[in-house]
């Protein structure tokens, strides 16, 4: 009892391109791939997908690198966040304090608000602050 199975192939197939509607689905799927292929590749070899971050390799020091900065540009009266202040920041003339409000202090010199113009921090002094609450603000 053998049966023989007959499988038709169809005219239409895929590799039969003789009409034009075919030749043109293959041209565009060879040039998807070809674009897919390029962008793949191009992202592996530029920065511009990744971001670096600023403060690798970077250790700050709470009391050598922060500490001065924050006691010369922003606890240098009561008016601003030395001892007495009564602002929204508060006094910042310790490390507990400054580490309580080390968000909004990095909010506010992140966005060059404080301490406000003409006395803004350099880019140098920014960086110090950020890179030491970005490693989690250790007292060091």
């Amino acid at each position: 009892m053998n049966k023989k199975v007959e499988i038709e192939i169809s005219t239409y197939s895929f590799l039969n391109l003789s009409s034009n509607m075919q030749i043109k689905k293959v041209i565009v799927a060879f040039l998807f791939v070809a674009v897919l292929a390029l962008l793949v590749e191009g992202c592996g070899k530029c920065d511009c997908i990744t971001a670096t971050d600023p403060c690798a390799g970077l250790a700050f020091k709470f009391a050598t690198d922060v500490q001065p900065i924050i006691n010369t540009r922003c606890a240098t009266s009561p008016g601003c966040h030395g001892n007495g202040a009564i602002n929204s920041g508060g006094p910042l003339t310790n490390y507990t304090q400054i580490f309580n409000k080390r968000l909004e202090i990095k909010i506010q010199v992140s966005s060059n608000s404080m301490p406000p113009p003409p006395d803004t921090l350099s880019s140098d002094q920014k960086n110090k602050i950020i890179c030491w609450l970005n490693s989690g603000a250790p007292d060091n």
